[in-house]
């Protein structure tokens, strides 16, 4: 490319196994980097200082496109004019970085790490999540704090007051985040060390085994119909204990991804945990549910469509746009088991705290306990290892995944029209004929009483000796 750049030539410059450099007219100057990653930047090779010590510059521009072609054309036009004043531009950048490391605040780190590392590395769900964290509890307490000044203390301090408020979880979490950030900030040469370094985690955590017994699914079942959520929520709450899928997957349905007819559900490679397309009977409770889905969001992309508008972020959203969100479902059930005068929610179910996974526990549990052989199971759940099952053989199971799910299905409707399983455990104790105990009587009054046996007879009966007499 030995002509002038342009924003169309730059566009279609392909990465190769090797650093690739060009140079704009061909000479040395003003040239662009191409990375074996992809990544392309703009920099300025010059000539700089007296003649015996005059030496090969390089100053780094810019990424492109987040620097355009014009802004770095221009930024090389400027420097190339301070080496003409003898200034060496990329020493005055050098200098300027150091006031701008010194002033960067915590505010400054987290949007940074978010923008920098969070959205690059991590799905979307997670970075949110983390940019949760840290608004909610990093910012308001050292947020306008110098990134370099923090220190293992103030972490300690704001664990400390998470744990306070009875969020022990929630200060592992930001322990956590918190952590990948300051060592992102290491890594970017903003701090000299983590102040993170050797702070355990607040609190043990315990491998969560919750699952919902007979009784708890009729309670859960039908008082979701009482409870202060969207229809689809709560149907969506429903499928997941009828399907044993996981969350992301129920909600992130699409009808496409739907054969009514025949009554399947395949999951996408792409949407599923181990990247494996996945197929689901549907039973009849599932067609039920997706048909009454049916008639609210038939016109949509996504089965559990979300029933919310525009919004004051987001004036162009309608309603059906999107699906509804993880958070969303947690944050609903959630709130309907917990008692809060202020919303004057209430807890509807009265059951031990349990969370939409554990729906999907549950449904596991009470697979097992019908029968289902586990590596059926492990199959309906899509726990399938990725390297031994091939895609070939999706369909290979089909006959037991539909046996299997027509069993719980079958179970799920006694749970639900049964009465209350404690009730009917309640075993009477059976009045039984008390019998008469025959008498021992001396032979003369045998006559005189019918159930009556001789002293001898006894004795034979209960092959016993007498030791009355001699032998």
């Amino acid at each position: 490319m030995a002509k002038r750049f342009t924003d169309a030539q730059i566009k279609r410059l392909k990465p190769t196994s090797k650093r690739a450099i060009i140079f704009e007219h061909g000479g040395r100057g003003f040239g662009l980097r191409i990375e074996p990653s992809g990544r392309k930047s703009f920099f300025l090779e010059y000539r700089f200082g007296e003649a015996e010590e005059r030496r090969n510059r390089v100053l780094t521009i810019g990424k492109h496109p987040t620097v355009s072609l014009t802004e770095a054309r221009s930024i090389a036009s400027q420097s190339l004019s301070q080496i003409e004043q003898d200034i060496d531009p990329a020493t005055q950048k050098l200098t300027k970085k150091i006031p701008d490391r010194n002033a960067l605040t915590v505010g400054d780190l987290v949007e940074e790490y978010i923008e920098k590392w969070a959205k690059v590395k991590k799905k979307e769900r997670s970075w949110k999540e983390d940019e949760r964290l840290l608004n909610k509890d990093i910012l308001p307490v050292i947020g306008r704090k110098k990134a370099k000044d923090i220190r293992r203390r103030d972490i300690v301090l704001l664990l400390d007051a998470i744990v306070e408020r009875g969020a022990t979880i929630t200060a592992n979490r930001v322990l956590a985040v918190t952590r990948k950030m300051f060592n992102f900030a290491v890594g970017r040469d903003i701090i000299d060390a983590s102040p993170c370094v050797q702070i355990p985690a607040p609190s043990k955590e315990n491998r969560r085994e919750r699952y919902l017994s007979e009784d708890e699914i009729k309670v859960f079942w039908e008082k979701l119909d009482d409870a202060k959520m969207s229809q689809e929520i709560r149907l969506a709450l429903k499928f997941l204990l009828v399907t044993g899928q996981r969350k992301n997957e129920v909600i992130g349905a699409e009808w496409s991804e739907f054969d009514l007819k025949n009554k399947w559900w395949t999951i996408p490679a792409e949407k599923s945990k181990n990247k494996l397309t996945h197929r689901v009977p549907l039973t009849s409770t599932a067609m039920e549910i997706l048909n009454a889905l049916k008639k609210s969001t038939g016109q949509y992309q996504f089965v559990f469509a979300s029933p919310v508008g525009h919004t004051k972020r987001n004036p162009e959203r309608k309603a059906g746009m999107f699906p509804i969100l993880g958070s969303a479902v947690d944050r609903a059930l959630r709130n309907n088991q917990t008692n809060n005068l202020k919303t004057k929610q209430k807890n509807i179910f009265n059951l031990d705290h349990f969370t939409p996974h554990d729906l999907r526990r549950t449904t596991a549990s009470m697979m097992t306990k019908s029968g289902v052989d586990r590596l059926v199971l492990k199959k309906i759940l899509n726990h399938a290892d990725r390297e031994v099952t091939a895609i070939y053989d999706i369909y290979e199971d089909d006959k037991e995944k539909q046996v299997a799910m027509r069993t719980w299905d079958r179970e799920l409707k006694q749970i639900l029209t049964s009465q209350k399983r404690t009730e009917s455990k309640k075993v009477l104790p059976v009045k039984r004929k008390k019998k008469e105990s025959k008498k021992v009587l001396p032979k003369e009054k045998m006559e005189e009483d019918s159930n009556t046996i001789t002293y001898e007879q006894f004795l034979k009966e209960a092959n016993l000796r007498d030791f009355t007499k001699k032998q």
